[in-house]
């Protein structure tokens, strides 16, 4: 059983929380996935750059229906302790792992799409590692994430809206001033919590920046930064079909992957294996199909996209006003040059990687927990 520590005096209503899908989901997604059509062979299913191949998915439903096992994810999920809190009458679901040092640091990890609080949990056990600064680490799962409540149905809902909510939660539990990490949307939210006084500085893997990394001039970079470049180039060019689809027409995306897992698993599956520096295991990608399909939020989670494809040209919403660090890996969606960084605002904090990409907390967890402890203490220097 979860349970908060004796010295915590939370402010806000504080629920432990256990995962539990009942059998008859487990049932039901078994037979849908048995029943779920891979579509006849074509060119472009051979060929990677196309999007997730015809063999990855034949491979992945075989394993899915034979041998995977959702009590033992839902087991590793809930060696975790898993909490709920009521925050502007939205229930927030967070991992909270709390240190017996009082003079811990409030450590808050937020991730994006098609991440989750799960994607953190090996980054979770690496940081626990650190005794000086030690950690109070909230993962909470975003408003239509996972295990917290979708956004109302009676208004629009955006980043403002949850942007307050974790400062609530964070706040609510009494901890203090804290420290924001994110990437992907869990990025936009920390640069937004960047403006509130109680955020003490964020910690990013990606960062949308005022200008584009796409359009800048290549002269006298380094080749790493040019093939971030490159790299963002291509994005725009082929790969970003999915951010306007979510933004543009996201009811309609919703009702295609909530009737089959296997529509499900292709349009996440493409995501890990390209926005990654070294292909995870399938069982990985399983594990995280199966946490979206069970807790049926792709519809919910989506939101963000409209507001983030519309405000490109309005940077203010997100900016930096706190001294921030910054992991650069060179398999990151649009990997900026340090330049472009640098212009964000009060940059304490840079570490270039040689491998790595959009997952860091369970591709590079210990890299990752290395780059955090070191801005956090660098951030400490600069306050004395």
């Amino acid at each position: 059983m979860s349970q908060l520590p004796a010295f915590l005096k939370p402010t806000i209503t504080i629920e432990p929380f256990t995962v539990a899908i009942p059998d008859q989901d487990i049932t039901e997604f078994k037979t849908l996935l048995k029943l779920s059509k891979l579509p006849p062979p074509t060119f472009e299913g051979q060929h990677r750059n196309f999007g997730v191949t015809s063999a990855w998915m034949r491979d992945a439903k075989a394993k899915w229906e034979k041998d995977y096992d959702w009590r033992a994810t839902e087991t590793k999920i809930n060696s975790l302790p898993h909490f709920t809190a009521v925050v502007q009458d939205l229930r927030i679901h967070f991992v909270g792992m709390f240190s017996e040092d009082p003079n811990a640091i409030p450590l808050v990890l937020l991730h994006g799409w098609p991440g989750s609080f799960y994607e953190y949990h090996l980054l979770v056990k690496e940081l626990r590692k650190s005794t000086s600064p030690s950690f109070h680490i909230i993962v909470p799962s975003l408003p239509g994430y996972t295990f917290s409540s979708p956004p109302p149905l009676d208004r629009d809902f955006g980043l403002a809206s949850v942007v307050q909510i974790m400062d609530e939660l964070i706040t609510g539990l009494g901890l203090g001033d804290y420290i924001a990490v994110g990437g992907d949307i869990g990025a936009a939210v920390a640069m937004g919590l960047s403006s509130l006084p109680e955020c003490r500085g964020v910690h990013l893997n990606m960062l949308f920046t005022k200008s584009q990394p796409e359009a800048q001039p290549e002269a006298s970079l380094p080749p790493h930064e040019l093939a971030g470049l490159e790299r963002a180039k291509a994005w725009v060019e082929t790969g970003r079909a999915y951010a306007i689809e979510h933004a543009t027409r996201p009811s309609t995306i919703a009702h295609a992957l909530a009737s089959s897992p296997l529509a499900l698993l292709a349009w996440l599956a493409e995501k890990f294996l390209d926005w990654t520096d070294e292909d995870p295991s399938v069982e990985h990608i399983l594990e995280m199909a199966s946490l979206w399909w069970f807790t049926e939020t792709f519809p919910t989670s989506i939101y963000p996209y409209r507001e983030l494809m519309r405000r490109r040209d309005d940077h203010d919403w997100c900016a930096i006003r706190k001294p921030f660090g910054y992991s650069w890996f060179p398999k990151e969606l649009r990997p900026p040059p340090r330049s472009l960084v640098e212009a964000e605002g009060t940059l304490v904090y840079f570490n270039h990687h040689e491998k790595g990409g959009h997952f860091p907390g369970f591709e590079n967890p210990a890299a990752h927990a290395g780059d955090i402890i070191a801005y956090v203490k660098e951030l400490g220097k600069q306050a004395a």
